[in-house]
This record gives C-alpha cells, structure tokens and sequence, in this order.
C-alpha cells in the first residue's frame, strides 16, 4: 500500500540518501576511493573519533559512497538506520557479536542457510554461546525454551532452501511479550524490502546478503542489516571495526545503489517468472513435491499472502527419483546455469544437500528439514517460456 505522506518505493530506491547538487550535480553518487579523512582540527579529530561529532574519520568505520548506501536502505526497511558490510556474513557474524556474550542464549529456527548455521553451530557453540534450534512455526516450542538468558532471536524468512515461511509478527509479538531487550533479528534476503518488511512487522534487526537481489547482478559480494541507531551504531563500532573487520569497498557500494534503482522492477519480474515455473513444476509428472508460497496448495500460502506483498523468485523441488533424479535435472540443463548464490538475472539452480547447505552432516540436514534430493531454483529475468522450456527438456532426459 502507498503511504501518501512519503515516496513511492521505486522513487525512494532511486533518489533516498542522496543529493546531486551537493555533488557538483553528479547523478550517480561519487565513488570515494580513501582509505582516511583530514580533519580541520586536532579537536575536530578527537571529537570524531570520540563519537561527539559526527563526519567520517577512516573508512573501516564509515566513508561517504557507503554512508549513501545505508540511508537508502535504512529507508526502503523503514529503519533508523544501516550498516553495509563486506558480505551476508560479515552483516549476520558482526551483528551476533555485538549482541551475544558467554553464556547467553539465543534461539534460532531449525533451518538456516548453510553457513549462517556453521556460524551458529561451530563457531558461537565454540564460544561459549548456547544455541537452541526449534522449530519456528511452532509458538509454543519457541516460548516454552525462552529462559533468563535468552539475549536473541534469529530465523529467516522464507527459508533457505526449503521455502518454510515463519510469522514474523506472532514470532516478535511473543518474545516482546516474554521479555521486551531481546532482540528479533531476520533474514530479509529472499524477499528484500519490497516485497517484506520485518521491521514493520515486530522485529528489531533486519540482515541482508547484498550479493543477492539487492545488488541484482551477480557481480559483487556484500552484507547489510538495518534496525535502530543504537543497535546499529554498536555492530558498527563493535562487530566491524573490532570483531570482524568486514568492511565493505566503495565501489561495491556504488554498485549496489545502481542494483537498487531497479529493484522493483526486478523484483516484479523475478516473481511473475518464478509464479509460471511452480505453477508448470506443480503439474509435472516427474515432479513429488513443490515448495513455493505462491501455489494455493501450498502449506503457507495464506501466512505469506498476509506478510509479503509477493511470492518472490525462490523455488524449492522434489522430484520423483530423489537425488539421482534431481542431480540428472541439474546435468540436463542447458539454459539454466548450475550455480549456487540467487537474485541474479540468470536463473540458477543447485543441489543444497551437496552445495550450498553441505556445512550439514548428513544427519543434521535430515534433522533440520533438508532433504537430500531437495534442488533449489532462483528464477531469473529471462522470458519465463525459456526457462520453462529448458526445465521440461531436462525433466524429460
């Protein structure tokens, strides 16, 4: 819905954060290639560095092409503010740094993107962090294990690989609820602010893979997240600049502003494809199973209808055959790229179990609701015949 009292989402993906004519005119915004800022003063240094004035310093904190970038993204996730980082990891690694400490506990649905969950698994665990995974579609069981030291809460949405979508308003509503300092933190990657907004909906904190649709194109690796400017200004001074050091470069922030200009245009596009696909997968005879929310039969339809504004562009798959007829598909393709990453222009397709999602035991991926057959679809801009066609040749082989 268009709120009347502010810009349209496209206006704002194009214009927000940024004022030509205070750039000499430029219409893309500069690409500020410095690694360090002169200062007028020593006191105007001191200040800077001290956070009692504001201005840029060093850009391992901060630097003008990035600080473009957050305001517009802070904006489209109608945040307070966002950090952009080196990649999805460095967003979701320096954000739980910055929140989570020995001892402390935080909650985290069962299925996750492969390294998001080696990071929970190998190296919070490691740390002294208890992580719990449950099942987040279930209130009770996630109620039921919030305890004294329970500091975050992280999923999601829909999930990666298998399409689950889990109810970001009920999920935010009951922890506030519980306890009002822990922190919901969401995965927004496969729905991006346009056709999601979590903030909106309950949730504190918002992470991105910039690398996907937001960037749009394939050619860069990047990271955000977006929440308050308290919380923000912390993973900014804490989780980057001490803890992760993964700081993003001004010209991949440059390109991310030029894949936001059209972002709408593509996410319409990614998802009017990704509808004709599953509705064609669903019916396919060597087809068992598809997982994609905008399908009426499936099982989370009406929960996605209600949250998103759009199914978006991710197709999850079974086939009859299990895994040696998904790896033949996968070999079968021809226009199709066997590729891992999504949100590209060029429709990819790949095998979680072995790819992806292998930071998983064989044993973990069973127990965390990823089947060894399972194959992953991002549908991309091409004509949605063309990836049709493509797909039933190889079904067909």
């Amino acid at each position: 819905m268009h709120d009347k009292n502010k810009l349209a989402f496209s206006t704002r993906s194009i214009h927000s954060g940024y004022d030509a004519m205070s750039c000499e005119g430029a219409l893309n915004p500069p690409i500020y290639m410095t690694s360090t800022f002169a200062f007028d003063s020593t006191a105007q240094g001191g200040a800077r560095f001290a956070g009692e004035e504001g201005g840029h310093f060093y850009s391992r904190i901060s630097n003008p092409t990035q600080e473009i970038l957050e305001k517009r993204m802070a904006d489209l996730e109608d945040g307070e503010a966002a950090l952009a980082c080196a990649s999805g990891m460095g967003a979701i690694t320096a954000t739980l740094w910055t929140i989570l400490s020995p001892g402390d506990r935080i909650l985290v649905d069962k299925t996750l993107y492969g390294c998001t969950f080696a990071f929970m698994e190998h190296g919070l665990k490691k740390f002294g962090v208890d992580v719990c995974f449950l099942d987040f579609t279930d209130l009770d069981a996630v109620k039921s294990e919030i305890n004294s030291q329970t500091k975050a809460i992280y999923f999601e949405t829909p999930v990666n690989p298998n399409m689950r979508i889990i109810d970001i308003a009920a999920i935010s509503s009951l922890v506030k609820q519980v306890d009002s300092e822990i922190k919901v933190i969401v995965d927004n990657t496969y729905c991006t602010p346009y056709l999601q907004k979590p903030l909106t909906l309950g949730a504190d904190l918002v992470v991105h893979s910039a690398t996907k649709y937001l960037g749009g194109h394939g050619d860069l690796i990047a990271g955000v997240v977006v929440g308050d400017t308290d919380m923000v200004t912390n993973i900014r001074l804490y989780g980057i600049k001490d803890m992760t050091g993964a700081v993003i470069a001004p010209m991949t922030a440059f390109l991310i502003l030029r894949g936001l200009k059209t972002l709408e245009l593509r996410m319409e596009r990614h998802c009017s494809n990704a509808q004709k696909v599953a509705d064609m997968l669903d019916q396919h005879e060597a087809v068992e199973r598809v997982y994609f929310p905008g399908l009426a039969s499936d099982p989370y339809h009406a929960l996605a209808t209600q949250q998103m504004s759009g199914f978006g562009g991710m197709i999850a798959l079974e086939l009859k055959g299990g895994m040696e007829a998904g790896i033949q598909l996968l070999d079968g393709l021809n226009l199709i790229k066997r590729a891992v990453s999504l949100g590209d222009a060029e429709t990819l397709c790949q095998h979680p179990a072995s790819m992806t999602h292998s930071a998983y035991t064989p044993e973990e991926r069973a127990k965390h609701g990823i089947t060894e057959g399972l194959v992953r679809l991002s549908i991309g801009l091409e004509a949605a015949e063309d990836i049709i066609a493509d797909l039933n040749q190889a079904l067909m082989s």
